[in-house]
């Protein structure tokens, strides 16, 4: 019931409530309440994002008997936008629905300025969007001989008027083409604002496409997420190989390459530029978007990558100290990139943590939000320099392990990248020491014993090489099945029970494939994944005793290699310590998401901003534990750490008498140390 103080109006899901007088619009009473209502075009009626929902009941916890009657009668430009854009009968636009008695009113999650993405891991948090680039639709006063103020200064004063954003500073890119698109859209433009105090762009007329891209610059790949400012949505997604590595196959060879060739940074910085702007192009091209809407974009990447991204010499990181040029957050114009997207668009990249621990890693906190969790968390981003992040919101400690590039493909006999072709799933028959496997790109499984589709069967999948995840597979699935001890050895008195294994000078290997192209795996190719496996565990380990754990209650395999690995054969080869398997999961690509939160919410960036200063870093290269624990991991899945509850779960081959009494030994002599 209306009473002499004004109807009474509650806002869901908020909550929030107040009165106000006849004829005021439901947008200028959840503006004064503080209310979660979008507007783009400052309530003409022609954005449709105020829309809401009028309900109809009684409301006994408010006190309401809410009608959309309530309402005054639907508009002229209600009715507008309902033949141009599609209006439900159950909404109305909150710009020009004026309340004449007391109302519930719901505003949907895609009328709230600050909505929720969340993202579709079961574990992951939402991600609440609020970009830093925001577009304003303004009504500008035009020029007369009374008042020579300048355009600039009138659009200054229509937006504070309109939208009571004051003192707005701008970009020198907007007065070229400012008095042309005043004069175009008859004294209305639409105006992009960055950070709430930088005018950088005006377009004529009503224009409400904002989009932004988050990307990931590896150096193997770059992926690319274009999304809708306003929504949050992933509008389209695409990545590339890395053009860099025509200069080297991994960062140092490419680091190397600069240093044996002056001024030739530049020419890596061209290339990884040229990939970045093809992607926005294939980006817009699959969402049927314009470049000139792309108002912001986030990168993330390793220190070698973020360097050369941004034009700095990655030369100091080639050697100790590792020194950064800088490790802050950068924003820079995207045109001083060589980008092209809208004229006045920015570039954000999240804060480097050290020499070796970039970017990429703090898009993993931000994604991952260890800080914010009583869990100690293990967080592993595999590659060929693994970065590791271990804690909770008491603590964090970050680190690199040089693995190399053995768990992609490379210094393996019959390695390759993951591409259609590769096998990447691999099992091994207990009994007859057979192989199974599937291939990227055919999720059947190759021939069962005594099956010819090996050989005969146009049909089967038919391998090129294996990937990384079918390497670790390979070589977990041999160790549980005796073809490997755990020193690592393939057994070659093992070649009187199979086919499969043979000599290969004075070792021996296994082979996978015989019909062409051959594949086998060798003894050398099995010291490489224990030299890879080993650097990361001792990674993890080092990190572990300045914390002061001996387990880890979480642990998330994060990257695109991380995303493939199974999680039990990781564990099985030693790669990371010993866990509940059922804790042990991957984060996908966690540095991706991390840099598509940046672009999403403003807030965010302050928030890996002032964690990133707080991350303890532990430099591998100088810490003496680490060749110790290095020495230790290279045993399968570890020379001398029992690992009891992967035991819980997967039958472990026993360990020969000696050995275990060798172990016992080292365990001794440690207490008698300590």
């Amino acid at each position: 019931m209306t009473t002499d103080d004004g109807a009474l109006v509650v806002f869901t899901p908020s909550g929030r409530r107040g009165r106000f007088a006849e004829g005021t619009s439901l947008l200028d009473a959840a503006r004064s309440l503080g209310v979660d209502l979008d507007s783009v075009c400052g309530g003409r009626g022609i954005c449709g994002r105020c829309q809401v929902v009028p309900m109809a009941g009684e409301f006994a916890k408010h006190g309401i008997t809410s009608s959309p009657d309530h309402l005054i009668a639907f508009t002229e430009p209600e009715e507008r936008y309902r033949v141009r854009d599609g209006l439900s009968a159950d909404r109305r636009l909150g710009c020009h629905a004026c309340l004449s008695g007391d109302l519930v009113i719901d505003v949907p999650p895609e009328s709230q300025l600050h909505r929720q993405v969340v993202r579709k891991e079961a574990d992951a948090h939402p991600i609440e969007v609020d970009p830093v680039a925001r577009l304003h639709y303004v009504e500008v006063r035009q020029p007369d001989m009374a008042d020579p103020s300048g355009d600039l200064q009138r659009l200054r004063e229509a937006l504070g008027e309109q939208w009571s954003l004051d003192e707005l500073r701008v970009d020198p890119i907007v007065l070229p083409t400012l008095q042309r698109a005043l004069r175009d859209g008859d004294w209305t433009v639409t105006v992009t604002v960055h950070d709430s105090d930088s005018i950088t762009g005006v377009r004529p007329g009503f224009h409400d496409v904002a989009l932004g891209v988050a990307f990931d610059v590896g150096s193997t790949t770059v992926a690319g997420h274009l999304c809708d400012l306003h929504t949050g949505e992933v509008l389209a997604s695409a990545g590339a190989m890395n053009p860099q590595i025509r200069f080297g196959e991994d960062l140092m060879s490419r680091v190397s390459y600069v240093m044996m060739h002056p001024g030739s940074d530049r020419d890596l910085t061209e290339a990884v530029r040229g990939c970045i702007d093809d992607l926005v192009g294939e980006l817009c091209q699959q969402a049927g978007a314009q470049r000139q809407d792309v108002l912001e974009l986030t990168i993330v990447g390793n220190p070698i990558m973020h360097h050369l991204v941004f034009g700095l010499d990655p030369t100091e990181l080639g050697g100790a100290p590792f020194a950064l040029t800088t490790d802050e957050a950068l924003r820079v114009p995207a045109r001083d990139l060589g980008l092209h997207v809208a004229p006045g668009a920015r570039v954000y990249a999240l804060p480097l943590i050290a020499g070796h621990v970039g970017a990429d890693t703090a898009g993993v906190i931000l994604s991952e939000a260890p800080h914010d969790q009583e869990t100690v968390n293990l967080i592993v981003d595999v590659g060929t320099n693994a970065e590791i992040v271990l804690g909770n919101r008491e603590r964090l400690l970050a680190a690199s392990s040089p693995t190399g590039p053995a768990f992609e493909g490379a210094q393996i006999s019959g390695g390759q990248r993951a591409a259609p072709g590769a096998i990447e799933r691999v099992r091994i028959d207990r009994e007859t020491l057979e192989p199974r496997y599937t291939v990227i790109g055919d999720e059947r499984w190759s021939s069962e014993p005594g099956d010819t589709r090996d050989t005969v069967d146009v049909d089967a999948p038919v391998p090129t090489g294996i990937c990384g995840s079918g390497i670790i597979e390979l070589v977990a699935e041999l160790y549980l099945a005796g073809v490997i001890t755990a020193d690592g050895v393939i057994d070659g008195s093992l070649a009187a029970r199979t086919s499969r294994v043979v000599p290969e000078g004075r070792t021996f290997a296994y082979v996978i494939r015989e019909a062409g192209p051959r594949l086998v795996l060798t003894q050398n190719d099995v010291r490489q994944i224990q030299l890879a496996k080993g650097a990361l565990y001792a990674g993890c380990r080092l990190l572990m005793d300045h914390y002061g754990v001996d387990t880890v209650d979480r642990i998330r395999l994060a990257g695109a290699f991380g995303a493939h690995i199974d999680p039990t054969y990781a564990m099985v080869l030693g790669l990371v310590p010993d866990c509940d398997l059922a804790n042990v999961t991957s984060a996908g690509n966690a540095a991706g998401t991390g840099a598509r939160i940046a672009l999403l919410n403003r807030a965010a960036r302050t928030e890996i901003e002032d964690v990133v200063r707080r991350v303890e870093k532990i430099e591998t290269a100088v810490e003496p534990r680490f060749q110790e624990h290095f020495v230790g991991a290279m045993g399968i899945p570890h020379a001398t750490d029992p690992f009891p509850r992967l035991a819980a779960v997967v039958t472990l081959p026993e360990r020969p008498a000696a050995e275990g009494a060798a172990a016992g030994r080292r365990k001794r002599r440690e207490r008698s140390t300590t």
